[in-house]
């Protein structure tokens, strides 16, 4: 079970993010190092339902694996079901429940978050998928929040019944619901249950470079790291982050012209893999993922600015030639690009 989790590697997780992780970026991210990666969570009741939408997110290639599906829900014996249906559809190398979404629309529902208020139902829900998905020799991980706020602070008490119920593995975002994405990751709390527990804990929170990765092994005993929003706009970070435990030093900033190529290549799988829309309205969908690809680009203001209307792979291509041609010129790139 959880091979990846009882060897001498280390593995690194692509965090499950909605309307970002999708099929095309999990493809990206594994050519750049990324060693688990797990779907945008989707919603039990929309795969017991047949929903062609909600099941467009459970898709994955062969080449992405190991790759879990992650589910969210309130009533284990229903996501047990939907648990069972997505492996006899797809066999993925594990169900990952979302015990940790803060979003309002998902806690609303009783979903994510919300659970971490009722240790009991969260109990039920866990014990109800596991003993669902057991026979078909699937495993079963979780991901958790730290607790709900500063004064329910219980992701000791959360893992324990997760390992008691049957929960192969879990994954503790270091903040409580209430902080959202705000203020600081608590790693104190992750090492504690890393030490508490005896199933793997994978830690996530406020990781963005190899160092960050090396200290969170070195201080605790987490078994893994899951990394989400700096591979939003650095999704290098896997292949530096590995380079970074192999060598002990930073290597050194992808190139411009790679990140710009990198840019093209996700908007030219995304026109071609669309079943929603033609160039226009891909591109235009992808003006905030383009944007945040250019935050750790000098002058990157300059992109963003002209990223804000893109609508053509022609003119994605005019606004790369224009930064490449102006940075060609100037010897300081702290020198701003003209708007």
């Amino acid at each position: 079970m959880l091979p990846w989790l009882h060897n001498d590697s280390f593995p690194l997780y692509l965090a499950p993010m909605a309307g970002v992780t999708d099929q095309i970026f999990r493809g990206l991210c594994k050519e750049l190092g990324a060693d688990v990666m797990v779907t945008e969570f989707v919603s039990a009741e929309g795969i017991l339902q047949a929903d062609e939408r909600t099941r467009h997110y459970t898709e994955f290639d062969e080449a992405q694996r190991p790759i879990g599906v992650q589910l969210f829900g309130a009533d284990g014996k229903r996501m047990g079901e939907a648990a069972r249906k997505i492996i006899d559809r797809k066999q993925p190398d594990f169900i990952d429940i979302n015990f940790g979404c803060p979003v309002n629309k998902v806690v609303s529902k009783n979903g994510g978050s919300a659970l971490l208020r009722d240790c009991p139902l969260l109990e039920s829900v866990a014990r109800g998928v596991a003993d669902a998905v057991r026979p078909t020799g699937v495993p079963v991980t979780a991901k958790i929040r730290i607790g709900w706020d500063a004064t329910q602070i219980n992701a000791l008490e959360v893992a324990t019944r997760l390992q008691d119920c049957g929960i192969a593995a879990v994954t503790i975002h270091g903040r409580t619901r209430a902080q959202g994405y705000t203020g600081l990751a608590d790693w104190d709390v992750i090492g504690q249950v890393a030490e508490s527990v005896a199933i793997p804990v994978i830690g996530n929170g406020d990781v963005a470079t190899g160092a960050d990765v090396e200290v969170r092994r070195a201080q605790t005993r987490v078994r893994g790291i899951m990394i989400g929003r700096a591979a939003m706009t650095n999704p290098w970070v896997f292949q530096e982050a590995r380079h970074y435990l192999s060598h002990g030093v930073q290597p050194d900033p992808v190139p411009a012209e790679t990140r710009l190529a990198f840019m093209r290549r996700h908007c030219v799988l995304a026109i071609a893999h669309s079943t929603r829309g033609g160039e226009f309205e891909v591109i235009r969908a992808m003006r905030s993922r383009l944007m945040h690809y250019t935050r750790s680009l000098p002058s990157g203001k300059f992109l963003r600015n002209q990223f804000a209307s893109v609508g053509s792979l022609m003119q994605l291509d005019d606004i790369s030639a224009a930064y490449l041609e102006h940075r060609s010129r100037v010897e300081d790139d702290s020198l701003p690009l003209p708007s």
